[in-house]
């Protein structure tokens, strides 16, 4: 890494903990704390994506690979914090452990597009029912000696500025966690939606596989004393009163003291019953050992918000651009932490109609006026270059939440 590269983080890496140290940062902390808790009194808003890449600022000047990746995240967060929505900062940067043995023993091939930007395909592994004979049990083991060497790399440059936070946690989290993006992957979205009609028994078997996997690698971690304050996930802020903060380098936690999470996209078409026979009820013992969890992400949880129940832990749900938002408010009442997320492509992908956004946004926070309820405006692919878009849409947002609450 050349002279030039450790200068440029070093003052992204003072700018960054600046904005992490703004008094405003520890008032979001205490309103998602509330919030997280039922305490809440108006919606909190989180910006997820924000169309990086169409932003001049997003150009790096790193040449270093390594040096790149933080100089990236330190710059895009230097602009997010210009969108004053209630995202937390946390004064850390963090560096991923390296693992061993942590695959299913195959795995999906990509297809890519001929055309930069599109979409691919992939070359499903399991294609005969067989095939699950060529599946091995991932396991957590954690590479230790090329982790600390990734550690003291980034510490020597940064180390004096920025507290180094170490993820120890296990492999599968998140979406190598929820067993559906796997399948997906590994079977074909198509392909298991047949077997669920043609071969489900063979389908059980093999979800039932992945979720004892999962979970066993959870419980190996845990027993190494590897998950930390820093392994939250629930696709927004993770402050509640019911569990521990998030912190860099506290290691030796158990699953009760964090959020889970879980999402069902690949799901989206099965039935509610289907879906809790093939999916949910494997998902459940991994999600049970979590103090609290969330669920859902781009799916539609409008006719599934009953299996949900089954979720003894469970606080957060997704409410996504495809869902009904009164029927789903209607069903969560104040039951659970209602995460609203409105269409990108409306609120900011094509255009920026004030009156679209407003009228919009005013019809569903309406609807869910009872509920608990914060805003994630995510999967934004495009604001067409304009980089005041999010900002201004954050300030809609907000004359919104005004008019409804009052």
């Amino acid at each position: 890494m050349t002279d030039k590269d450790k200068s440029i983080l070093r003052d992204l890496a003072k700018r960054y903990l600046d904005i992490c140290n703004k008094p405003e940062q520890q008032e979001r902390r205490n309103r998602w704390r509330l919030h997280n808790s039922f305490k809440g009194d108006r919606p909190l808003i989180y910006i997820r994506a924000f169309a990086w890449h169409e932003m001049p600022e997003s150009v790096c000047q790193c040449e270093d690979g390594l040096a790149r990746s933080y100089e990236n995240f330190f710059r895009s967060h230097l602009f997010w914090d210009t969108f004053d929505d209630d995202s937390i900062f946390e004064p850390w940067i963090t560096v991923n452990a390296v693992y061993r043995g942590a695959g299913w023993g195959i795995g999906a091939k990509v297809i890519s597009p001929n055309v930069s930007g599109g979409a691919c395909k992939f070359d499903y592994p399991i294609k005969e029912l067989d095939d699950i004979k060529k599946m091995q049990t991932p396991r957590h083991e954690i590479d230790e000696e090329r982790t600390a060497e990734n550690v003291q790399r980034v510490y020597d440059i940064l180390g004096d500025i920025i507290t180094i936070n170490v993820d120890r946690g296990p492999a599968h989290r998140m979406w190598s966690a929820d067993i559906s993006t796997d399948l997906g992957h590994l079977r074909g979205i198509e392909n298991f939606m047949l077997d669920m009609s043609d071969n489900p028994e063979w389908l059980h078997k093999l979800v039932s596989f992945m979720s004892e996997a999962i979970l066993n690698m959870h419980d190996q971690a845990e027993i190494a004393g590897d998950w930390g304050l820093c392994n939250h996930q629930n696709q927004a802020m993770p402050y509640a009163e019911e569990l521990e903060d998030p912190a860099p380098n506290h290691n030796g936690v158990k699953r009760s003291q964090l959020w889970g999470y879980m999402a069902a996209q690949e799901f989206a078409l099965v039935s509610p019953a289907m879906h809790y026979e093939f999916l949910l009820q494997y998902q459940i013992p991994i999600l049970s050992k979590f103090g609290l969890t969330a669920y859902g992400c781009c799916e539609d949880l409008t006719h599934k918000i009953d299996i949900l129940r089954k979720i003894p832990n469970l606080r957060r749900i997704a409410v996504s651009p495809f869902a009904d938002v009164a029927k789903c408010a209607e069903q969560i009442g104040r039951d659970y932490i209602m995460s609203y997320r409105p269409s990108p492509a409306d609120m900011v992908g094509y255009g920026f109609d004030e009156d679209r956004i407003k009228r919009i946004l005013k019809r569903d926070l309406s609807a869910s006026r009872h509920c608990h309820v914060d805003i994630t405006l995510k999967d934004v692919e495009t604001v067409q270059g304009d980089p005041n878009r999010i900002r201004n849409w954050v300030k809609l947002a907000r004359q919104v939440i005004d008019e409804v609450y009052g």
